[in-house]
């Protein structure tokens, strides 16, 4: 078989477009790589850990020695000098209750950033199916649009044949009209859906000209009773539970600080008029006389109480509204059932019918307009449908994670 130069560069351009229009359309797994990789969100939230780990780190340190030195008299013969080396030592456990309490930081930090994960990984996909809808309802508007065209082709043949009157030209004129006004505010809305996923995949303008489309709309929601039972293994009740611990690890530490520091000093004293040279050896401490910490320690222990409250306040949150979502979501899904099943197909035969039967002189043109007007609603009403599923999907993302795991 002879293969000429020309054909194949010309498989080669082909292949070359090929790809640059595969590179052009989004997926859904391609727009989380990005935002996981990209969104500035998600990287500032990951100097926490580090940022925890320094915590850490100091929290674990002792204090410094203090190294002083004094003199007495400015006169060189008659002159006391004294070197003194302090150094405080740490009672009661303040080092371990500090330790303790940066530790349990640390972990609020990676608690923090894996609630931001899935934060963003909802964010992308409301976005993601937000775009999905966006060209849907352009390519609806769309189809609308080549109706109207169609209807008014059909208005204009019969009233050149003296069939109908001019009204019924004027009307779908104005249907046109109206359709055409539409479209644009569907090519408006697809530029902000795009706009939107770009910047949560941190991006500031879109680098792609669609989104692929999904083999469904949403997934089935998961049984009610499995996602009940791994309410308490959700990141935002976690940490709701952390902050119980960090707030016990706080009271033990204002309660570590009830007990004084022990100040231990050495040092030397030597008098230039004896010329003697004196040791020195010190301990002090305070009196907890009348500071007692008493005021840090019962603040301390009213946040522990608070942070339990706050925490049974937090699952019943999340039990609500996982419970509400999913009624939600049901409900949604039924409905895109039943407008993929039967309402859109029933409202596009009744406009197919009513142009073929104005088009015969069987019918008027208001009964094209109200079909039209009918199949234009019924396309409304599904993508709020699409839309109501996918919000309650995002809702229930937001709060366990990823739900294929389910």
């Amino acid at each position: 078989m002879h293969i000429t130069v020309g054909t194949l560069l010309g498989a080669t351009a082909l292949w070359m477009a090929a790809s640059v229009a595969q590179a052009q359309t989004l997926t859904l797994d391609a727009a989380l790589r990005t935002a996981f990789a990209n969104n500035p969100d998600l990287a500032a939230e990951q100097w926490e850990i580090e940022i925890a780990q320094g915590g850490l780190q100091q929290a674990g340190l002792i204090p410094n020695p203090v190294a002083s030195w004094d003199a007495e008299d400015t006169r060189r013969n008659s002159r006391t000098t004294t070197v003194k080396l302090s150094q405080t030592l740490e009672l009661g456990g303040k080092r371990r209750a500090r330790i303790d309490l940066a530790t349990q930081a640390q972990v609020a930090a990676a608690l923090t950033l894996e609630q931001q994960r899935n934060s963003l990984r909802a964010d992308v996909i409301d976005s993601y199916y937000g775009s999905l809808r966006a060209q849907e309802r352009l390519a609806l508007a769309q189809r609308s649009l080549a109706l109207a065209e169609r209807g008014l082709v059909i208005a204009d043949a019969r009233v050149s044949a003296g069939k109908s009157s001019p009204v019924q030209a004027t009307r779908a004129r104005v249907q046109l009209s109206e359709i055409r006004l539409e479209l644009n505010r569907a090519q408006a809305g697809v530029a902000d859906a795009y706009r939107r996923l770009a910047a949560s995949t941190g991006s500031a303008a879109p680098d792609f000209d669609a989104v692929a489309a999904q083999k469904q709309s949403a997934p089935s929601p998961p049984p009610g009773a499995q996602l009940l039972a791994r309410v308490e293994q959700t990141t935002e009740l976690r940490l709701a539970e952390l902050r119980i611990r960090q707030g016990e690890a706080s009271v033990n530490l204002e309660k570590a600080q009830r007990i004084p520091d022990l100040d231990v000093s050495i040092g030397s004293q030597y008098d230039a008029s004896t010329r003697e040279r004196t040791n020195l050896v010190g301990v002090s401490m305070p009196l907890p006389l009348f500071n007692r910490n008493q005021g840090n320690v019962l603040a301390a222990n009213r946040r522990a109480d608070q942070a339990r409250d706050l925490r049974n306040a937090v699952e019943l949150r999340l039990r609500a509204e996982t419970l509400q979502a999913l009624a939600l979501w049901r409900t949604a899904n039924t409905e895109v059932q039943t407008f993929n099943q039967q309402i859109l197909p029933a409202a596009q035969s009744a406009v197919d019918s009513a142009t073929r039967g104005f088009e015969m002189g069987k019918f008027n043109f208001l009964d094209v307009l109200d079909a039209q007007r009918t199949l234009i609603a019924a396309r409304t009403q599904y993508l709020t449908a699409t839309a109501q599923a996918t919000d309650a999907w995002v809702r229930l993302e937001r709060i366990y994670g990823d739900l294929v795991q389910f």
